[in-house]
């Protein structure tokens, strides 16, 4: 993580530098050496620099205020949103939609006559992938899962994976970054009387400008993020102006995470990807190790999309258990119960199964 303070550390082993009185020069009271003080000053500037920066970095915040846009009336009435009487969770809907049932819960689902407070999106990407596209991949995905319960497969209500448009805040932002590792070498040797490793030590230096276009972060509470990180990525060349036309037939998640709120989620996704790639670069070592970084935000933007969804929620002995597929891409990931009988039988059975091939190739042994 970048950090906006300076650890004054010794260049030869890393331990905290110490300014004794009496002294004149700054000392190291694990390794002993001694630094002047216009050595260290020298030393640490930069680093001092980068920490400023960070520090005001950190005050920085994302545009959120260019995101969505404000529903014209007409388009409003034509939208109804409904809340979920078992688990709270709200689903937007198009006029023609008079019941439903609950894509979180299974819960059946009145719709009220009303609509207001969500902002209009910017841009949305259509369903691609079909009904029948998403039963066929659910199947698929049963295939080949030895211990899957029997009872689940046949219960499960394959037919009911609704459509879904899923809000997504859409992040851009343009950083300059910079970052220290520590890298290692080892060499093995024989002295003649015993084995010597041999590791040297290297200060790896690493910097330089990266622009990111639509960093994905969804703005709901309900939708599992690790499910809709999994489900990605999105083709967003594919993203188009928003039109209520698109929502005709489909079911539209609620946001309530507003894009302010979801902004932490686009820097951790921009650092991890800003420090993967300068760590990459360092190579040639036997270990890496991240010391220090530090990551500035020149430009930023946000926009507000819909991005298209098949989900099912089913139960299984009380418990929940969800499949969502990319509407647009076919990507499909989901949580599987486990047959707590199969579990026992089958390493049973795979043993049993073996044992004739084990008896002969003992036979053959002693033989």
């Amino acid at each position: 993580m970048a950090e906006s303070s300076v650890s004054y550390k010794c260049p030869n082993c890393s331990a905290p530098l110490t300014f004794r009185p009496g002294h004149a020069k700054v000392t190291c009271e694990y390794c002993g050496n001694e630094f002047d003080v216009k050595t260290i000053e020298e030393l640490f500037k930069r680093q001092e620099e980068r920490a400023a920066k960070e520090a005001a970095a950190q005050q920085a915040k994302w545009a959120t205020e260019q995101a969505g846009s404000e529903w014209a009336a007409d388009e409003a009435a034509a939208l109804h949103v409904c809340t979920c009487s078992s688990c709270g969770a709200e689903v937007v809907t198009d006029n023609n939609t008079m019941a439903t049932e609950c894509c979180y819960c299974g819960n059946p689902t009145m719709i009220p006559k009303n609509f207001a407070g969500m902002l209009k999106p910017d841009y949305i990407i259509p369903f691609k992938k079909t009904k029948e596209d998403a039963v066929a991949a659910l199947k698929d995905f049963y295939k080949g899962k030895i211990l899957l319960p029997s009872a689940f497969t046949a219960n499960n209500r394959v037919e009911s994976i609704q459509p879904m448009y899923v809000p997504f805040w859409l992040f851009d932002s343009s950083v300059s970054a910079h970052a220290n590792f520590r890298a290692t070498k080892s060499v093995v040797y024989d002295d003649g009387d015993e084995t010597v490793t041999e590791t040297s030590h290297f200060a790896c230096e690493r910097g330089g400008r990266m622009a990111f276009n639509h960093i994905p972060v969804d703005g709901s509470q309900k939708m599992d993020n690790d499910y809709m990180e999994s489900i990605e990525p999105f083709d967003y060349q594919e993203l188009v102006p928003f039109s209520t036309a698109y929502l005709t037939g489909y079911l539209a998640d609620r946001y309530d995470e507003d894009a302010e709120t979801s902004a932490p989620r686009a820097d951790k996704r921009v650092e991890h990807s800003v420090l993967g790639v300068l760590e990459d670069s360092v190579r040639g070592y036997d270990s890496v190790n991240l010391e220090d970084s530090a990551i500035i935000k020149e430009k930023s933007g946000v926009s507000y999309g819909m991005v298209p969804v098949w989900i099912l929620t089913t139960r299984y002995k009380d418990q929940p258990y969800t499949f969502m597929m990319n509407g647009q891409t076919g990507k499909m990931v989901g949580s599987l119960p486990a047959d707590g009988t199969k579990e026992i039988l089958y390493p049973a059975v795979v043993f049993l199964l073996t044992l004739p091939v084990l008896y002969y190739l003992a036979k053959y042994i002693v033989v």
